[in-house]
């Protein structure tokens, strides 16, 4: 008898969803979710939680969702929201976690687009819903959490409460096999350069992504000087759940039975009390939380040695990840796009180097962007599409191939043959690649700078300039020069005690002395203008948003 050529599938070997789910449910009853309302701090156990997604599930398809509907969310990191990342998905239908930060224009464009049928609104986003569901013709129903009353309609919608719909029409639901590949979840890019676009996930990718995320911390980045994460760590969900997967952790803490914590709506003095009452030993997230976190006005009091931080989102600045070693903590760096699930590299070092590694070498390597997890194929290339010399110094485009980078950009069929050319996907990064494999992402391609035609680092300089003792806040952007072509400009925000001391001059002195003396960064790239700014507009994602202070500050160097 001759082997098949395909091996097929038996019954219970797809990789969905519901599979992380059912081990959790049946290995870890008792462990417990710990979530954070207006109304305080409560908990249940993992056996509370499948009851209530169940419930939910049941709640939904009684009110019509069916097939591939989309279910869309506008909610803060609770669990009401950890239990539609579940139940929507495993009862088959698609989860559209909505990016409340984005412009109401542009959430109403999302939500036209995807066509949701369903809204899940936390009572804090009450008035946004207003505003935007009359724009929304394929909203059927509206359903609100966290909310003491709830109107009869919003927007024009008819309106339930959650935990009146759970009791009303919540009862045991059986969850069906579902095909791996269907469709899980709809995401959108934060929309920097134009209007945001769409993506999907099936449950295979999702699947795969917490998977390879587990085993590429436990195994690949494990060692005397590296990071585990096991079951018995206690993961506290920051990124915010309405940021492609919260980066997976509501799938990976799951899967492998930690003790979660669901924080709510940012508060940094809220959060350092979950940390230091829940014992949260590690959680991810943007520079901005961790220097909120580091700057809380009573942060001292609060113990973080040990606790592990997870960056991801920009450039985590030397001197912040410095700021955060001082207090014990153990930081490294991860990198990823929403097209892409979105986890692609951890700055985790094989446990094979690591012997070999000073604690400085060791430092510095967890600032890169780091190494391709599991499954991740990565090459940094050329306009020609060559791979560029693994020296650390020749800067090229990172590319991507990996089992949960987007099929497409949702109807938009020449954006993703653009992004998937050459049978790669682009990721619009520019980094260097180093002989042990890592990657250092240097910039976003449309945050360059191009100089005299050379290219300068935005996020390189930013970083250098972020160590000045009287820098709270920076970003670098290219300015139009009539001779250079761009110039670099940097927008500081001081601390206290600096205020009208951060002139051009004392940047300039403090970067040559420190970077430019040492050969860490060319002399011509100082910033030929430093402004003193009180604060920094921000991206729906916690970033500096360059797009808006390249509007505001283009012309400043010809004036």
């Amino acid at each position: 008898m001759s082997l098949p050529e395909e091996v097929p599938d038996r019954p219970g070997s797809e990789l969905t969803i519901t599979r992380i789910y059912e081990r959790a449910k049946y290995l870890f009853p008792d462990q417990e979710i710990v979530y954070r309302t207006r109304r305080g701090v409560f908990r249940y156990t993992y056996s509370d939680f499948a009851d209530r997604v169940e419930r939910l599930a049941s709640a939904l398809s009684s009110l019509g969702v069916k097939g591939l509907d989309r279910v869309a969310t506008m909610d803060w990191n609770t669990h009401w929201h950890l239990e539609e990342y579940y139940a929507v998905p495993m009862m088959g239908a698609v989860l559209h976690p909505v990016n409340v930060r984005l412009a109401p224009q542009e959430i109403v464009y999302t939500m036209n687009q995807a066509e949701d049928s369903v809204l899940i609104v936390n009572a804090d986003f009450l008035q946004l819903a207003e505003a935007v569901v009359p724009n929304v013709k394929s909203i059927k129903h509206v359903i609100v959490v966290d909310a003491d009353s709830v109107p009869s309609k919003v927007g024009g919608v008819q309106a339930y409460h959650y935990e009146d719909l759970l009791k009303e029409r919540g009862g045991r639901f059986e969850f069906q096999a579902l095909n791996e590949r269907r469709p899980a979840f709809m995401f959108y890019t934060s929309g920097t350069t134009g209007l945001p676009k769409g993506v999907y996930h099936s449950h295979r990718q999702v699947v795969l992504h917490a998977f390879s995320i587990l085993s590429s911390v436990a195994g690949f980045g494990a060692g005397p000087k590296g990071i585990q994460i096991t079951s018995r760590d206690v993961s506290m969900i920051v990124v915010p759940m309405y940021h492609v997967y919260a980066w997976g952790f509501p799938f990976s803490s799951i899967m492998s039975g930690q003790k979660t914590v669901l924080p709510g709506r940012f508060d940094s003095k809220a959060y350092l009390e979950l940390i230091k009452q829940e014992k949260v030993t590690y959680f991810a997230g943007v520079p901005t939380i961790l220097y909120m976190l580091l700057t809380d006005p009573e942060s001292e009091k609060y113990d973080l040695s040990g606790v592990i931080f997870i960056n991801g989102g920009s450039a985590l600045p030397e001197g912040l990840a410095l700021m955060a070693e001082r207090r014990g903590m153990k930081v490294f760096v991860g990198y990823g796009l929403t097209e892409t699930a979105p986890v692609l590299t951890l700055a985790l070092p094989p446990s094979r180097l690591q012997d070999k590694l000073s604690d400085r070498e060791l430092f510095y390597i967890k600032l890169r962007t780091g190494y391709p997890i599991f499954f991740v194929d990565i090459a940094v290339v050329d306009q020609d599409g060559k791979p560029v010399p693994k020296d650390g110094k020749t800067l090229g485009e990172v590319v991507v191939r990996a089992p949960w980078v987007t099929y497409e950009y949702y109807k938009d069929p020449e954006k993703t043959e653009a992004a998937w050319r050459g049978g790669w996907f682009h990721t619009g990064d520019l980094a260097v690649w180093y002989p042990d494999g890592s990657i250092l992402i240097m910039d976003r391609e449309k945050d360059v700078i191009k100089s005299g035609g050379e290219w300068i680092s935005s996020l390189r300089l930013e970083d250098a300039i972020s160590q000045h003792p009287g820098i709270l806040m920076v970003t670098v952007i290219g300015a139009k020069h009539p001779k250079w072509g761009e110039r670099p400009v940097a927008l500081v925000v001081p601390r206290r005690g600096w205020e009208g001391k951060l002139t051009t001059e004392e940047i300039n002195r403090f970067l040559t002395e420190n970077f430019v003396n040492r050969g860490a960064i060319p002399k011509w790239w100082l910033p030929d203008k430093v402004i003193e700014v009180q604060s920094l507009p921000l991206t729906s994602t916690g970033k500096a948003d360059k797009k808006v202070l390249r509007a505001q500050y283009s012309d400043v160097l010809a004036k």
